[in-house]
C-alpha cells in the first residue's frame, strides 16, 4: 500500500533496482512507497512493424488536440490571425501582473533552497556519480534553454529599449501612455537610455526565466531519480495529491506539460525560422516568404530526425557542443572587431545596471510602463514558463549526480552570465554603430534583420552572418531534438527509454505546428500561442513549489 503522500518520514534506503527507465538510486536516497510501477497504463504494440509504448490518455488527448488546431490553423488561416491578436492583449493587458509575480516567486525559491541544508541533497542518491563533464553539461544547459531566442533579440533587443528609452514617455489625448519604454525612460539622455536598455533585456534573459526552468528541472529530478517515481510533471505533486496523481488529475498536468511545451518550443521554433528565413534572403537573395519558411522548416525538421536517430550522447550533446563552439567563436570575433573596450567595461556596468533596477522591473503591480511590463516582460515569462517542462526536463535528464545547491547554482548563474556578456556584446555594438557611427540602417532594418545588418558593417560580414544562420539552424535542430526527446517521455508515461518512432512523431508534429503558426498570424500567433498555455501552467508550478520543498526535506543530505 501507498503511504500518506504528506508523510515521507521513511528511513532512507539504498535500492539496487530502479523502476523502468529509470535510472536506480545510488547511495542513500528516500524512495516513494507506491505501488504503481512506470509504464503500467501503457499501450505497449507493435502495429505495422512499428514499436509503440505510451500512455493512451495522455498521448491520445494531445496529439488530437494538437492535430485539430493544426488542420484549423491551416484552413483558416484569414479568420485566426484577428482571433490570435485578441487574445495576446487580453491577456498582456488584464495578466500580466500573474506572469511576473509567477516568476518572482521561482527565482526566490531557488535562492533560497541555495542557502540551505536542503542545497547538500544529491540528485540520484547520496554516491551519484555526474553523466557529463562539466563542458557537455553546461553546453546543453545553455542550448537547450534560450539558443534561438539570444540570435534574434540579441541586437534588436537591446536597440529597441535604447530607441523607446530615449523617446521617454508619451501621453495618448485619453492619459494612458502609449509608448513602450522601460520604467520611466531617458528622454534625450543617451547614457540613462543604455543603461536602461541593457537593464532591460538583462532582465528578460536572467535570473527570472533561469528560476523557472530550475525550478521545474530540480523537481523532475529529485522525484524521478531519488524517489522513484516516473519523468513527468504528475510526479512533482505527489506530496499533494498522493495516488491521485496516477489518475485524471495527474493525466490532465501532463496533458498541461504537453501543450505547454509543444506552443512554447514552437514559439522558438518559429521565430528562428523567421530569422534564417530572413538570413538566407539577406545573404543569397531567397525570398523570405511562406514558402521559403515552410520548406525551411521541413528541412531542419528531417535533420533533426536524424539527430534523434543518433540519441542524446551522440545527437543532442554532440550538436549542442558544436553551437557552444560557433556562438563562441562569433562572440569572440564580435567583442575583437566591435567596440572592445565599451564591451569590455559594458559587462560589470550592465550588470550593476540589471541589480539596480531588478526591484522596480520586477515589480507586478503599480506600474506606469504597462506597455513594456505588459508587452514585453508578461510574454517572456510565460514563454519561459511554457518552456519550463521542455528545458526542465531535460536538463533533470543530464543533470543526475550533481548536488541541489551546485544544480541551482549552475543553472542560474552560468547561462545568466553568458547571456549577459553576449547581450552586452552585440548589443553595445548595434548601439554604438547608431550613436557613435551615424549607422541608421541596423535600427531602421526588420528585427529578423538587424543581426545580419549589424554584421554588415564589421570585417567579414558574409562569413559571420553564415555562421549566425548555422547557429540559428543548429539550435532549431537542438531544440527540435531535445523537445521531441521531452513530450515523449511525458506521452511515455515517464519512461525514458521509449521506441524512437514515438519521438520521431513529436519531432513532426513541432514542425507542423510552427509552419501553421506563422503561417495563421506570424509572430503574433506564436506569442498568443506562448501566453495561452504559460497561464495555466503558471498556476500548475506555483502549487509544485510546495511538491518539491516537501520532497527535499525527506531526502538524505551530505554532511
Amino acid at each position: 500500500m501507498a503511504k500518506d503522500p504528506h508523510d515521507q518520514d521513511e528511513k532512507p534506503q539504498e535500492p539496487d533496482t530502479g523502476s523502468e527507465g529509470i535510472p536506480a538510486p545510488q547511495g542513500a536516497a528516500n524512495l516513494i512507497d507506491t505501488d504503481y510501477v512506470i509504464g503500467q497504463d501503457n499501450i505497449v504494440t507493435n502495429k505495422f512493424g512499428v514499436d509503440l509504448d505510451l500512455h493512451g490518455k495522455v498521448f491520445i488527448f494531445s496529439s488530437i488536440v494538437i492535430l485539430l488546431f493544426v488542420i484549423l490553423t491551416l484552413a483558416l488561416q484569414d479568420q485566426m490571425e484577428p482571433i490570435f491578436n485578441s487574445m495576446f492583449n487580453f491577456l498582456t493587458t488584464n495578466l500580466g501582473w500573474f506572469f511576473i509575480l509567477g516568476a518572482n516567486v521561482f527565482v526566490i525559491l531557488a535562492l533560497v533552497l541555495i542557502f540551505t541544508p536542503l542545497g547538500k541533497v544529491r540528485i540520484g542518491g547520496a554516491d551519484a556519480t555526474p553523466d557529463f563533464g562539466y563542458a557537455g553539461w553546461f553546453s546543453m544547459l545553455f542550448a537547450a534553454g534560450m539558443g534561438i531566442g539570444l540570435m534574434f533579440y540579441g541586437v534588436s533587443e537591446p536597440l529597441g529599449h535604447y530607441g523607446t528609452a530615449m523617446g521617454g514617455i508619451s501621453m495618448g489625448e485619453d492619459g494612458v501612455r502609449t509608448d513602450w519604454a522601460p520604467l520611466g525612460g531617458a528622454e534625450g539622455d543617451q547614457a540613462g537610455a543604455i543603461d536602461l536598455s541593457m537593464a532591460a533585456t538583462i532582465f528578460h534573459w536572467g535570473f527570472h526565466p533561469w528560476g523557472a526552468y530550475a525550478i521545474v528541472g530540480l523537481s523532475l529530478a529529485i522525484f524521478a531519480f531519488n524517489k522513484g517515481l516516473p519523468l513527468t510533471m504528475r510526479s512533482i505533486f505527489y506530496p499533494i495529491l498522493g495516488e491521485r496523481i496516477w489518475g485524471w488529475p495527474g493525466h490532465v498536468i501532463d496533458i498541461l506539460a504537453v501543450f505547454a511545451t509543444l506552443f512554447g518550443l514552437t514559439t522558438s521554433l518559429g521565430i528562428g525560422a523567421t530569422q534564417a528565413a530572413g538570413g538566407l534572403e539577406y545573404l543569397f537573395g531567397i525570398p523570405a516568404g511562406d514558402t521559403t519558411l515552410v520548406l525551411l522548416i521541413l528541412g531542419i525538421t528531417l535533420v533533426a530526425l536524424g539527430s534523434i536517430l543518433l540519441g542524446v550522447d551522440k545527437g543532442v550533446q554532440r550538436l549542442s557542443q558544436l553551437n557552444m563552439v560557433l556562438a563562441a567563436l562569433l562572440l569572440l570575433f564580435v567583442i575583437a572587431v566591435g567596440p572592445t573596450l565599451m564591451i569590455a567595461t559594458g559587462i560589470f556596468d550592465n550588470l550593476i545596471g540589471y541589480v539596480t533596477h531588478l526591484p522596480a522591473f520586477s515589480m507586478p503591480f503599480g506600474r506606469e510602463d504597462a506597455n513594456f511590463s505588459q508587452g514585453w516582460t508578461a510574454f517572456y515569462w510565460a514563454w519561459w514558463i511554457a518552456w519550463s517542462p521542455f528545458v526542465g526536463m531535460f536538463i533533470a535528464r543530464v543533470s543526475r549526480g550533481r548536488t541541489v545547491r551546485e544544480f541551482l547554482i549552475s543553472v542560474l548563474l552560468v547561462p545568466t552570465f553568458a547571456s549577459v556578456v553576449w547581450m552586452t556584446a552585440f548589443g553595445t555594438t548595434a548601439i554604438d554603430q547608431v550613436v557613435n557611427s551615424g549607422i541608421t540602417q541596423v535600427q531602421d532594418a526588420a528585427l529578423e534583420l538587424q543581426l545580419f545588418t549589424m554584421l554588415e558593417q564589421l570585417p567579414l560580414s558574409a562569413i559571420t552572418s553564415f555562421v549566425g544562420i548555422t547557429l540559428v539552424i543548429v539550435f532549431f535542430i537542438t531544440s527540435s531534438d531535445s523537445g521531441s526527446l521531452v513530450i515523449d517521455s511525458i506521452t511515455a508515461g515517464g519512461k525514458v527509454d521509449a521506441p524512437k518512432p514515438q519521438r520521431i512523431f513529436w519531432a513532426l508534429i513541432e514542425g507542423a505546428l510552427a509552419i501553421a503558426l506563422l503561417l495563421g498570424g506570424g509572430l503574433a500567433a506564436l506569442q498568443t500561442a506562448a501566453l495561452t498555455t504559460g497561464l495555466p501552467f503558471t498556476l500548475v508550478l506555483l502549487v509544485g513549489c510546495y511538491g518539491i520543498v516537501k520532497g527535499l526535506m525527506s531526502e538524505p543530505r551530505a554532511k
